[in-house]
């Protein structure tokens, strides 16, 4: 991405600080928000990949934590979809009152009960969040909310990962908004098989590409 800014910030959320990385596009397109999943952080190699290909497509990104370090500790904590989607949509809020991404078009990008988060966080913010990618997601999690959800979503599963497949596909059905479904056949919970992992950050950069110009 040319000319872009990259900068470590530091984000409020109640009584926490929360620490992420924040890359502003300079061509004024979108950025994505990372929802990362249960055990994982802003350094999640995976989520890193995907962030650097949609800085190919001169897109900003967000990858920050959700938790800090002692709640990151607990399990339960970790597994806690309602503070996870409270720490999304207080990133968002800091987001939207930053002079650089006021004005942004603003995507969320789910991974495991991370996704749930951002379907919920979606659902909240209406027409405020443009378009919603999760990767594996857990999005049975936000069964409730789904009707709700109006920023076109794109689904990507494992091909073999077919417990959560079988739970998206009927999280699928529950999408009122634009929606697809995307299967990586023969991929497993973590897409680290040849290729896999490319692409689904290619799906997932055509998505946003498509709904944040």
């Amino acid at each position: 991405m040319a000319d872009q800014t990259d900068r470590t910030v530091s984000i409020p959320a109640g009584d926490a600080r929360l620490e992420g990385e924040l890359v502003v596009p300079a061509a004024g397109r979108g950025l994505v928000v990372f929802a990362h999943g249960s055990g994982s952080s802003r350094h999640s190699p995976r989520n890193t990949y995907v962030a650097e290909m949609l800085g190919e497509h001169d897109l900003g990104t967000l990858l920050f934590d959700l938790l800090t370090e002692a709640e990151d500790r607990s399990r339960e904590t970790r597994f806690d979809v309602d503070l996870l989607t409270e720490r999304l949509l207080a990133a968002t809020d800091w987001l939207r009152e930053r002079e650089a991404t006021a004005s942004l078009q603003l995507g969320y990008f789910g991974s495991s009960t991370g996704a749930a988060a951002a379907l919920r966080a979606a659902a909240r913010r209406g027409d405020d969040i443009d378009a919603v990618v999760s990767r594996g997601g857990r999005v049975d999690l936000a069964a409730e909310q789904l009707p709700a959800v109006t920023a076109p979503t794109l689904f990507v599963v494992g091909g073999a990962d077919t417990g959560v497949l079988e739970r998206n596909r009927e999280a699928f059905a529950r999408l009122t908004c634009q929606k697809d479904l995307a299967v990586i056949e023969g991929a497993q919970h973590l897409f680290e098989g040849p290729g896999e992992l490319e692409a689904v950050a290619g799906l997932a950069a055509d998505w946003f590409e498509r709904f944040l110009s």
